[in-house]
């Protein structure tokens, strides 16, 4: 069965369209305006081996924060689409990931029941043209809309 999802979303602040692959091979086309978050979605995809396609417009002459949030929630729908009855999964994971001179883990529940914890040091408030106070919203927006308890850690870095 194919595990594939496609879901979207359209407010006044933004049109968000999703197509999600599990079980793709890691091809991406990810436009929402914002560099730094397109590299970044870009990058999961790549190295969770999953094809996505995020096409987004939003208000970005205000901010970024309806961008990134509709995100979220349309990213975590297809996700949840793609998984359908999620017969043969492996419902929990953790993972460690060593990026230079930081370290960040992450545990999941693919449970139906979403809930987020996040910690990370401080952060300068911008990476490059993305506002790095948006990362709770987009997580949260995926978790809820996912329906996965997720738990995110950055050690240092």
């Amino acid at each position: 069965m194919e595990r594939l999802g496609k879901a979207e979303r359209n407010t006044t602040e933004t049109r968000v369209a999703v197509s999600i692959q599990l079980d793709g091979n890691g091809e991406v086309n990810c436009i929402t305006g914002i560099g730094f978050f397109d590299h970044m979605l870009t990058l999961l995809a790549a190295h969770g081996r999953f094809d996505l396609n995020i096409d987004s417009k939003g208000d970005l002459e205000v901010d970024g924060h309806h961008t990134v949030e509709d995100v979220g929630i349309v990213l975590g729908k297809a996700f949840h689409q793609a998984l359908g009855d999620k017969k043969d999964i492996q419902r929990y994971g953790t993972a460690f990931a060593p990026m230079d001179e930081s370290l960040a883990t992450v545990s999941l529940d693919i449970s139906g029941r979403p809930y987020l914890h996040i910690e990370f040091p401080a952060l300068a408030p911008m990476a490059g043209d993305f506002d790095t106070q948006l990362l709770e919203e987009f997580f949260r927006a995926f978790s809820i809309h996912g329906g996965i308890t997720l738990h995110i850690r950055v050690l240092y870095g």
